[in-house]
This record gives structure tokens, sequence and C-alpha cells, in this order.
């Protein structure tokens, strides 16, 4: 069988999306990048917030029409979407042949085995069950790729639904998250972006945190040239994981923290386990042990209860701390969660103080970026741009598709995959522009 595979949302999906793909072509099927041309189209769907249920749904009835032209042709939906809403997809959306809980992912083989047979095929499962790694395919450019250390989470922030879709905190082994970091770089991975839904609760599951072991574990693997963190919760940053991150010199001075808020009576009717000290004080010392860190954060505005007064603090939170990287969302109601039971600000308000955030946030990153003009850095190359011929590179300060791109002149030659010493000759409100002064030496990664 032809399969096109589908993932939306998170690099965590996206890992789980190439472990059923490595399964599926153990079992002798084959991928597609064209859904025409696909006898199964598989969809790894995202339910995190209403714009992605949105995309998910879109993407399902999108696939479901390849069958007017193609009636044999199979739509099997995979991912949050399945786990969270398994009933009503099978009665809403008829034309699916198959929906699969996150559990059965292990199980796809077999899943698409039983196609034949009955319709529609519903494969479900505890949420313990489901896989935390496996055998997998890289679907990224082949230099970097996505590591996921956990599932899970057991925060119960008020507005989130992980809890209610992937179940508690589940922490890989380091011996086991190393394995899979090994088989990477000898596939040619250079760059290890560690996922999870907080990094640094890998392993309290087991009664502490393992990340700063897991740091040094994963700094000893050959091949790999740097690693990147996303996420770290502010009231886990402990001087252990600092000092982790100062002493593995492949672990760049990068790392997202989500704060969501910065008034505490806000923190505290999200449930967040902090408050305005908790997160002053994290990014304080981040900043004053690695004065080079590029530092990412998430925030919502309008969250019930939001008044103009905590709004116009988050604001001018965000015009002092300057964060290197920083994106703004308007909150989304999700069913089943804490936050939905409150009283909601009008859906209009909400974006436009999400846009309001994001405006500051265009004036912070156009100054930050304009500093950076005839410095040199390190780059990554990722690819070419034909269409402007110029080659796309990231810097440490840049996690590919979240943030910002170095734009290189094509007066040189340049490979994807390789390291690169640039001089940054010009800047927008997000992108540098940079040319090229040779290959990077190799010491200069680190950081």
């Amino acid at each position: 069988m032809t399969i096109a595979i589908i993932s939306l949302g998170c690099p965590k999906n996206q890992t789980d999306a190439d472990v059923m793909a490595h399964a599926l072509l153990a079992a002798g099927h084959t991928t597609t990048a064209e859904p025409s041309e696909a006898d199964c189209i598989l969809i790894n769907t995202c339910a995190f917030i209403e714009s992605a249920k949105q995309e998910a749904i879109d993407t399902i009835l999108e696939a479901c029409s390849y069958k007017q032209s193609n009636p044999g042709l199979k739509v099997v939906v995979t991912g949050c979407l399945a786990e969270r809403y398994k009933s009503e997809i099978v009665r809403e959306i008829p034309e699916v042949d198959a929906v699969v809980g996150m559990a059965s992912n292990k199980n796809i083989v077999k899943v698409l085995a039983r196609l034949d047979h009955e319709r529609p095929v519903e494969a479900y499962g505890p949420k313990e069950e489901y896989a935390l790694g496996g055998a997998r395919v890289i679907s990224t450019p082949r230099h970097y790729a996505y590591l996921k250390i956990a599932e899970g989470c057991n925060n119960r922030c008020a507005y989130c639904a992980i809890p209610l879709i992937r179940g508690n905190l589940r922490s890989r082994t380091i011996e086991d998250v190393v394995a899979e970091a090994q088989f990477l770089a000898g596939e040619g991975v250079k760059e290890l972006i560690v996922v999870a839904q907080d990094v640094t609760a890998f392993g309290t599951d087991r009664g502490a945190c393992e990340t700063p072991a897991l740091l040094d574990a994963l700094n000893q693997v050959e091949g790999i040239r740097w690693i990147r963190l996303l996420y770290a919760y502010p009231e886990r940053i402990t001087d252990e994981f600092i000092d982790a991150m100062q002493r593995n010199d492949k672990v760049l001075h990068y790392l997202d923290v989500p704060i969501q808020h910065i008034d505490s009576d806000v923190l505290r009717a999200m449930n967040r386990k902090g408050d305005e000290t908790t997160v002053r004080t994290a990014l304080a010392r981040l900043r004053a042990a690695m004065p080079d860190i590029t530092l990412r954060t998430t925030l919502i505005a309008g969250f019930p209860g939001e008044t103009q007064a905590q709004f116009e603090k988050l604001c001018r939170f965000v015009r002092e701390e300057k964060f290197e990287r920083l994106g703004c969302f308007a909150y989304s109601e999700e069913e089943g969660t804490r936050a939905a039971k409150m009283e909601q600000l009008p859906e209009a308000l909400r974006a436009e103080r999400a846009e309001a955030v994001m405006r500051i946030q265009a004036d912070v990153m156009s100054e930050l970026q304009r500093e950076k003009i005839v410095r040199t850095m390190t780059v990554l190359c990722d690819g070419y741009d034909d269409e402007n011929d110029l080659y796309l590179c990231r810097s440490k300060a840049d996690a590919p598709d979240i943030d910002a791109v170095v734009c290189v002149a094509a007066d040189g030659t340049m490979f994807p995959g390789e390291f690169y010493t640039v001089r940054i000759t010009d800047s927008d409100v997000y992108d540098l522009y940079a040319e090229l002064l040779g290959p990077a030496d190799g010491e200069e990664d680190a950081g």
C-alpha cells in the first residue's frame, strides 16, 4: 500500500508520525508526499487549541475528497484529535476509514491490515500504553531532528487539554534517549532539539529531575554539535539545571521558557506553579549565568478574568524584559479544562490583546536584530531559496520553523547540514542578512 502521511501540530506529534512511518515501511508499505497518488492517507492530528482542531478537521475533509476520484482510498485519523474525539469523528465524518487512539500507534500496521475487512476500524487503549519511543524515520532535513524525552504532563494548567489527551507525565530512561540520539547522529543529524511538554520535569515521575544527567549523557554523543532545549518551566529552573547548560559545550545557550503571563493573580488563576517573582527570578538567573543566552517564551492574552490593568502590566513586561523570541496567543477556550468554566472575555478582545503584544515584540525584536549588524556568528545551513538566490541558515538563537532565519547571499557555496561563519550585513523585523566568511572551525559552536 502506498501511504501519504500528514502530520500536524507540534514536534512531539511529528516524532510519533516518524515512528509510525518506520513501522509501515518495515512492513513493506511505501510512502508518498502526494495524497493524490496514495492508497491510504494517514493524518496525525493536533487538538491543542481551537485553531489546531479546525486545521485537523479541514485536513481530514480534504483527504476524504480524494475518494471522489479514487473510491478505494482509505483515510486513517491518528493523533490528538483521534484520542480526544473518538466517537465524534466516526459519527460526524463517516468517510473516515479508521480512527486510531495514541495507545494504538504501535499497532498501526495491524490497523491498516484490518481496513479491507471492517469499517470503520476503531483502535484505542489506555494512555499509559502510549509508546514513548521506538525505531523511526527522520522526516526533518537530515542534519537536525527532534528528540522526545517524555510524554504527558502533571502540571494541570487550567487552560491546557494536554493531560486530558496525552495523560500524566511519563519519562523515557536516559539510556533509551541516548540510544536514539546515537542512532540519529549515525544518520547524519548534527543538531538535536530536545522536546517534551516540560523538559525540566524529565524524571520527576520517577522521583527527581534527571535533566542535568541527561544533558551530560547527550553531550557525549559523537557527531552531535548542537543540543537545543524546548521547553523549560520557570519554577523548575534550578542551579543544577543551569550548571548543566553551562558545563556541556554542545548545549546551546538557548531556552524556551513558556511563562504565559507575568501578573501573579492571572498566573494563580491559570494554576501555574509560580508567580511573578518566580518568573522574574528564573529569567534573571539565566541571564546572569549565560549573558549570551537567547530566551524564547509564549504568552496568553485574554485569559478569563484578565483585567485591562493586568494586560497593560503584561505589555510593560514585554517591553522591559526584551525577550529575543516571543509568541503571544489569544486565549483559546478548551472544553474539559478548568478555564473553560470561567467567565470568558469576548473573542475579539482576546485577539486584539494578543495582536497588541506582538506589535510590541516586533519593535523589541527589530531593535535586537539591528544590534547584530556587523557581528560574526556561526550558522547551520538548512537549504537554498532559489527564488531569492539566498542560502537559508539558522544561528544558535533560532529553532527551526518557529524562529528567525539568517539569509546568506549566494556569492559563495554552502551545503545544507554544514556550519559556516558569516558576518551580519542587514536585518529586518525578524530575519538577518549576512555574507559568507567561510566554514566554521567547530570551536565556535558552543554557547
